[in-house]
């Protein structure tokens, strides 16, 4: 995985050179590859400065929305859920069709369910995991091959 990550950070340098793009395209694209670097690392606050850095020049949606995703992951992945699923609904907002942020919003949705259920929460647990299936169920529309977990959970 890394020497995957590597040889992705050091093409994309390349291309970053050679590439025919605007300053402020070369300077976003900059900024997301620091906050990969800084995310892959766990440093995920100068990974979000630099994403945030990031949106704040990148007019591609495309781009945009890639960019909106890895926060969502950082958030998720250090438990902030409302705010991974704040980014990730921007995410989709701009690139419906962005199955990974869809199956994330299910799976936070699922989690909260479980929880919800844990704690004898019977309606929100029901509430949680019917959102979680709308989702899932998006997500493998677009990417049928994937998300085996979601494909389990709804049999």
């Amino acid at each position: 995985n890394n020497f995957i990550d590597k040889t992705f950070t050091i093409m994309a340098e390349i291309l970053l050179k050679i590439f025919p793009a605007t300053f402020s395209e070369k300077k976003a694209f900059q900024y997301y590859l620091d906050g990969l670097s800084y995310q892959e690392n766990g440093e995920y606050i100068e990974a979000l400065k630099n994403y945030y850095q990031a949106l704040q020049i990148e007019e591609d949606l495309y781009d945009r929305s890639v960019i909106l995703y890895n926060i969502g992951l950082i958030y998720s992945k250090n438990g902030n859920y409302l705010k991974a699923l704040k980014y990730y609904y921007f995410c989709i907002f701009i690139n419906p069709n962005f199955s990974s942020a869809l199956n994330n919003i299910a799976v936070i949705y699922h989690y909260q369910g479980v929880k919800a259920f844990e704690k004898n929460s019977i309606i929100l647990a029901n509430s949680l995991f019917q959102k979680a299936k709308f989702y899932w169920i998006k997500a493998l529309k677009i990417d049928p091959n994937s998300y085996v977990e979601a494909w389990n959970w709804l049999k």
